[in-house]
């Protein structure tokens, strides 16, 4: 079924990405458990004197991986 002026796929998918939004966040809120982001093992912490270098390698490399399998996936649902 069409929307007025023919936009109702741009309706589903506002729709679907945010019940996905809504799912991370319960995700977020009932599993204190999980790792923080940005304290994953792997991540590189250097501290020397007052100074300290905090790179987050781990928790980059899988923020991009679930991105990408978000993207890809509202790619595959919007065909």
């Amino acid at each position: 079924m069409r929307g007025a002026n023919g936009n109702s796929s741009f309706g589903w998918m506002l729709l679907i990405r945010g019940q996905v939004i809504a799912g991370i966040g319960l995700i977020w809120m009932l599993a204190p458990q999980l790792p923080k982001l940005g304290r994953l093992p792997g991540d590189v912490l250097i501290e020397r004197g007052n100074s300290r270098l905090d790179f987050p390698i781990v928790t980059c490399i899988a923020i991009s991986v679930v991105l990408s399998l978000v993207m890809w996936a509202s790619r595959a649902l919007s065909r």
